[in-house]
């Protein structure tokens, strides 16, 4: 995918990581497909926490589909 939507990504994470940092998590990212899936990796405390979910579709989802029109979805990825 284009290098300057992978930049948006990153940047608009940036901005969502402080508050995801705060309980003791962090977010990744780690690719985009062309249907607009992006794939984050959870990682601290996210891992195995059943907010999980919540915390992807309810903002980092919401947050990365209002900023960048291409994306459709955030899922996440194990290890």
């Amino acid at each position: 995918m284009d290098t300057e939507l992978r930049e948006q990504i990153v940047e608009t994470l940036d901005k969502i990581r402080p508050y995801i940092q705060r309980d003791g998590g962090d977010v990744e990212f780690v690719d985009i497909d062309a249907d607009g899936v992006v794939y984050v990796r959870m990682m601290g405390a996210c891992v195995g926490c059943y907010a999980a979910d919540d915390t992807i579709k309810l903002g980092v989802e919401a947050i990365l589909m209002d900023e960048i029109p291409f994306v459709k979805e955030v899922r996440i990825v194990e290890e």
